[in-house]
C-alpha cells in the first residue's frame, strides 16, 4: 500500500511534526507499506524526500504536491523539468497547528480524492477554534470553562474578569502564546502575547483540578480509548513542546500512565472524551483533555486532531499503556481512512 506520510509545516509547530514524523517512520511496518514522504518547509515548500531525519530538507528532494485533480489520485513531483505522477493509496497528514490541523490541509486532500487519516474539514475547523470546540460541547451537555473572546483591535474590561485567568491564542496549539494572569495589570501584555499566533485571542477562567488526558481511536460509535493519562506539575502550566530538550523530560511536569485516580473519575473521563469526540463530528483519532476537579467533575480543556507522535507524546503513550504499540495504531488509523469513513 502506498502512503503519503506529511510532515513539517508552516506552523510554529513545524519542528514537532517533523519529530512525529520520525517516531511514524520507525514503526512504519514497510513490509504493507510503501512510504513516500512529502515534507513542507517552514515557507511552506513542498518536497518529496527520503525521510524526516532531522536534515531532510538538505537531502535529494523533489518538489512535489497531492494533485488537486482526482483522475491523478496522488502525488505531482517535479523531474527535470518535467511532472510525473505517483498514484497515492493513502495519506497520514503528521502535522500540527495551522495549516494541518484546522482543515486547509483536509480541504486539499478533499479535493485530491485520496483517503486521508483522522477528521474530515468541519471537525478539525470546529476543533481548532477552542471557542467554537467550547460551544458545541456545551450543547452537548459537557462543562467547560467560563470563557470571553477577544477579536482584533477589541478592547478588554480587565474589571469584570475573575483572575486567574488563562489567555491563550483561540486557534493554535502546544501552549505557544498562552500565558497564566493573576492580576488584571498583566492582562494587556498577554493579550499581545496571544495575538503573535492569533488575531482572535481566548480568555478563560482557570480551573481547578488535575490535568488529565485521554486517546481516542476510531469513527462514529465504534471507538476506543488508551489509558488516561495525568500530567503532575510541579507549578505553571504544561508546555512541554517548548521546552530545550523535552525527550529527556520536563521542568515542570510529568505524565503519569495509568492516571493515579480512581476507577470511577477513569471511566467518567473515558466516556466525556467520547462524548466530545462524537459532538465535533472527530473521525480517525483525537486526543480529548479535560480537567479532573476534587468533587470528581470534567471540565473539557481542548481537542487535538492530530496529537503529537513524539517519543515524549501523551497520545501514543497512552495506547501503548493499552496494549496498542504506535506501529498497531497506525494499521488502524489507516483501515479506518480507507474503510466506512463516510466521506
Amino acid at each position: 500500500m502506498r502512503i503519503g506520510i506529511l510532515f513539517g509545516g508552516s506552523s510554529e509547530e513545524h519542528p514537532i511534526s517533523v519529530k512525529s514524523a520520525q517516531e511514524v517512520a520507525k514503526s512504519l511496518d514497510t513490509g504493507k507499506y510503501e512510504p513516500f514522504y512529502i515534507g513542507i518547509t517552514k515557507n511552506g515548500a513542498w518536497k518529496l524526500c527520503d525521510g524526516p531525519d532531522a536534515n531532510w530538507e538538505n537531502g535529494s528532494c523533489r518538489p512535489a504536491a497531492p494533485s488537486p485533480d482526482r483522475s491523478v489520485h496522488g502525488l505531482l513531483v517535479l523531474e527535470e523539468g518535467k511532472y510525473e505522477t505517483i498514484r497515492l493509496d493513502v495519506v497520514l497528514p503528521v502535522l500540527h497547528g495551522k495549516l494541518g490541523e484546522d482543515g486547509a490541509m483536509q480541504g486539499l486532500l478533499e479535493l485530491s480524492g485520496i483517503p486521508y487519516v483522522g477528521c474530515d474539514v468541519q471537525s478539525s475547523a470546529l476543533c481548532m477554534d477552542k471557542s467554537l470546540t467550547y460551544m458545541v460541547a456545551r450543547s452537548a451537555g459537557v462543562a467547560t470553562p467560563n470563557f470571553w473572546t477577544v477579536t482584533a483591535n477589541e478592547d478588554i474590561d480587565t474589571d469584570r474578569l475573575s483572575y486567574p485567568v488563562f489567555v491563550k491564542p483561540a486557534r493554535s496549539g502546544s501552549s505557544f502564546g498562552v500565558s497564566k494572569v493573576s492580576r488584571k495589570e498583566d492582562l494587556p501584555s498577554a493579550v499581545e502575547t496571544a495575538r503573535q499566533y492569533d488575531s482572535k485571542v481566548l480568555i478563560e477562567e482557570a480551573v481547578v483540578g488535575s490535568e488529565v488526558g485521554c486517546a481516542v481511536l476510531g469513527n462514529d460509535l465504534d471507538l476506543i480509548t488508551g489509558e488516561v493519562d495525568r500530567i503532575a506539575l510541579s507549578h505553571g502550566f504544561f508546555k512541554i513542546h517548548q521546552e530545550s530538550a523535552p525527550e529527556s523530560g520536563s521542568e515542570n511536569s510529568t505524565p503519569i500512565v495509568p492516571a493515579d485516580i480512581s476507577a470511577e473519575s477513569r471511566s467518567l473521563v473515558q466516556e466525556t472524551a467520547k462524548a466530545v469526540y462524537r459532538a465535533l463530528g472527530c473521525r480517525g483519532l483525537s486526543r480529548v483533555d479535560m480537567f479532573l476537579k476534587e468533587d470528581g467533575t470534567v471540565v473539557l480543556n481542548e481537542v487535538n486532531t492530530l496529537p503529537g507522535m513524539t517519543s515524549y507524546s501523551r497520545y501514543p503513550r497512552m495506547m501503548a499503556a493499552a496494549g496498542l504499540p504506535l506501529g498497531e495504531v497506525i494499521d488502524r488509523m489507516v483501515s479506518l481512512a480507507l474503510t466506512g469513513n463516510g466521506r
